[in-house]
């Protein structure tokens, strides 16, 4: 999260992305794919398998693809780079991405459990989750149960967003 100072002296929050530059892959269009769009890849990678060597010859190796729906397709090139300028501020825009990935994580950090108590000679239950399940009945664990597993790395779709301005240069 960062910050900008409107014209009038306000303080807006700000959440900054790095996009770009990206390079064009491949130009879908009506006659050969059905629709328009164009593909665009990014992170440059050194080693690639063959199939994917041999659909980005000619173009920057990349190690994501991102098909982006488009209305004029002239405009673009294969190889062109493409950067975050070519939005203006206050446009709107969806913007996907991950969140940190924070490895195997417990039930107190990963769903807020308040945990067990800390006294009473209760020396190893303080991070413990409590009971999973019930006894002979149900004899099971109950599918979506808040248990400790990998927690982070989800994909995030944030529609409709205001971009403000591009080019922050970090």
């Amino acid at each position: 999260m960062s910050r900008i100072f409107q014209a009038d002296g306000r303080v807006v929050p700000v959440t900054m992305i790095q996009a770009g530059p990206c390079s064009v892959t491949q130009i879908k269009t009506n006659e050969t794919d059905g629709y328009q769009a164009v593909q665009l890849g990014f992170d440059s990678v050194k080693k690639l398998n063959k199939p994917e060597t041999g659909h980005l010859k000619g173009t920057p190796l990349a190690r994501h693809l991102r098909e982006v729906k488009a209305d004029d397709i002239g405009e673009f090139k294969l190889g062109q780079q493409v950067k975050v300028d070519i939005f203006e501020p206050g446009e709107i825009v969806d913007v996907i991405g991950k969140s940190k990935g924070r490895g195997f994580a417990g039930v107190m950090k990963r769903h807020g459990f308040a945990g067990g108590p800390r006294t009473h000679g209760q020396s190893d239950r303080a991070r413990a989750p409590g009971s999973i399940g019930g006894g002979t009945t149900p004899g099971r664990v109950y599918k979506g149960l808040k248990i400790g597993r990998s927690h982070g790395k989800y994909s995030h779709h944030g529609q409709e967003s205001r971009g403000c301005q591009g080019g922050c240069g970090t």
